[in-house]
């Protein structure tokens, strides 16, 4: 497979493209007002223990409290389970989150008080209306290997397959790591690293821990403790390797600092680092600002002439596939195998491209043969292989559908990059012109009740005044002579498509909260 990383960077925002056999399939955007926190690392201080929920809340200097379960605490001459291998994080370089979890949990209110300070890692970015998720299980992560002070043992990234490598990776760690100083994860790209190469980064760690520690007992709480490496250098820190056929970048100063941070690790790789100076911009030239704003929309077309449709919830994701203009020749079941089959494909696709995360619910074509359901199964897990962060999909239901999770650190891109329409706030829907007339028709049916007799202003945005005009010439007319007072009716651009205003003519006094019920 080809796969090949665009850099596009300037002062106000940095995007970098991964892009697998020509096709974009991964977007990271980094903004200096909106920074990632992931593998950020606070002394923060404890401001409530909740034992009826087993968590605490922690002042990091955020506008939420920071949420803080039972699990990732640090317990005390607690050991790891010895037969938990840890998958390595390579794919967004987040702390476990809760992940590593430990046997007999001591109840939190014994481990943790109110006003005590507390060394924590961001390990989830605010979403919504929930603050940032912690944990007081710090992991520093490096290109080979993640280090992790509070634990005792040597794990092996579980995608380094071969069981003989898995032993000699664990065996050469296990003599390499000073006693009592913790514990790491051999990452994927360390099967030819050396023990040079694993001793220098393993030292790097530990003195960026020890760092940490002495400038933890200077600050006083809340207070920022170590900052994770920005997104373009993490990024060549996870992703770049050998498997990568070129790194473009279109901003000489971001190319200098890959090449420097490439020397002293993977000098081998250098050669793959292109500065693009062309006149046309990299995104275009490589076709990705098409694919960029398409991400946004809720359909999705696929090549055979079916589509996605795809809705994110506050509770989960909806992904609906729909044969559309693709009916195949004879046989049915083969056409509808074909589109869950290509389907499939692309939301693996599009779960990366948007950055998706939590609960997904994928409602497939019904299929009658259980064979074409397992199949269908076994290309969507395939496909979600490849993706960076941890997903489970679960065998086809009853209903026909399958659910899925998949690891959410940040907001998508499409709660980060956009906002609710101050029309519609967000639900993407505004009341029909008649529901309006029906609407402000039973406002002045109230006043009329009320015995009022001043004169009324009726303004309306100009869509609803045509459709006045057009469909419902009388309406003033009947109106008055139900109200008892006189009306007119004045079109105003300024309002939203289904906003009105009941004025008092000569006051000009607004009296529409008052009677604008439903």
């Amino acid at each position: 497979m080809k796969r090949e990383i665009l850099v596009n960077a300037n002062p106000r925002e940095t995007r970098v493209a991964i892009l697998e056999d020509d096709l974009l399939v991964e977007l990271l955007v980094d903004r200096p007002d909106a920074r990632r926190m992931v593998g950020d690392v606070y002394l923060g201080k404890v401001e409530a223990v909740l034992p009826g929920i087993q968590a605490a809340f922690v002042n990091i200097g955020t506008e939420k409290a920071a949420f803080l379960h039972a699990s990732d605490i640090v317990v005390p001459d607690a050991d790891d389970d010895p037969d938990d291998e840890d998958e390595d994080d390579d794919e967004d370089d987040a702390p476990s989150g809760g992940r590593r979890q430990r046997k007999e949990l001591p109840p939190i209110q014994d481990v943790l008080k109110r006003g005590q300070d507390l060394v924590v890692q961001v390990s989830k970015e605010p979403i919504s209306t929930k603050g940032p998720r912690v944990t007081a299980q710090v992991s520093l992560a490096g290109r080979f290997l993640v280090y992790m002070p509070f634990a005792s043992r040597v794990g092996v990234s579980r995608k380094i397959g071969e069981r003989s490598e898995r032993q000699r990776l664990r065996q050469m760690l296990t003599e390499l790591l000073p006693p009592k100083s913790g514990g790491v994860i051999v990452r994927t790209v360390s099967e030819d690293a050396t023990r040079e190469v694993f001793e220098r980064e393993l030292n790097s760690l530990i003195a960026a821990w020890k760092r940490i520690k002495r400038k933890n007992q200077f600050l006083r709480a809340p207070a920022l403790i170590h900052r994770e490496t920005n997104v373009t250098r993490g990024l060549v820190r996870d992703v770049f390797s050998s498997k990568v056929d070129a790194l473009n970048v279109d901003s000489r100063q971001v190319y200098n600092e890959i090449v420097e941070y490439l020397t002293g690790i993977a000098p081998d790789l250098v050669d793959r680092v292109k500065m693009y100076e062309g006149s046309v911009p990299l995104f275009d030239k490589f076709d990705v600002e098409k694919e960029i704003r398409d991400l946004f929309k809720r359909r999705c077309d696929l090549p055979s002439g079916g589509y996605l449709i795809i809705e994110q919830t506050e509770a989960l994701v909806s992904i609906d596939v729909n044969s559309g203009r693709y009916t195949g020749k004879k046989d049915p079941e083969k056409t509808i195998y074909r589109t869950n089959s290509e389907s499939a494909k692309e939301i693996a696709r599009q779960l990366r491209l948007r950055d998706i995360g939590g609960i997904i619910v994928c409602d497939f074509i019904d299929m009658e043969t259980q064979s074409n359901r397992d199949r269908v199964l076994q290309e969507l897990r395939t496909h979600l292989g490849r993706d960076r962060a941890r997903t489970k999909a679960f065998a086809v239901s009853e209903l026909g559908l399958i659910e899925m999770t998949r690891q959410r650190v940040r907001q998508s891109h499409w709660q980060s990059m956009t906002e609710a329409c101050p029309t519609c706030a967000g639900t993407g829907r505004v009341f029909s012109p008649e529901t309006i007339v029906r609407r402000l028709e039973r406002a002045v049916t109230r006043m009329g009740a009320e015995g009022r007799k001043e004169a009324m202003l009726l303004r309306m945005h100009p869509d609803i005044a045509l459709h006045v005009l057009e469909e419902e010439r009388d309406l003033l007319k009947r109106l008055e002579k139900a109200a008892g007072f006189s009306l007119e009716m004045r079109d105003d651009p300024l309002l939203k498509p289904d906003e009105y205003r009941l004025v008092v003519k000569g006051a000009e006094r607004d009296v529409t909260q008052q009677y604008a019920m439903a």
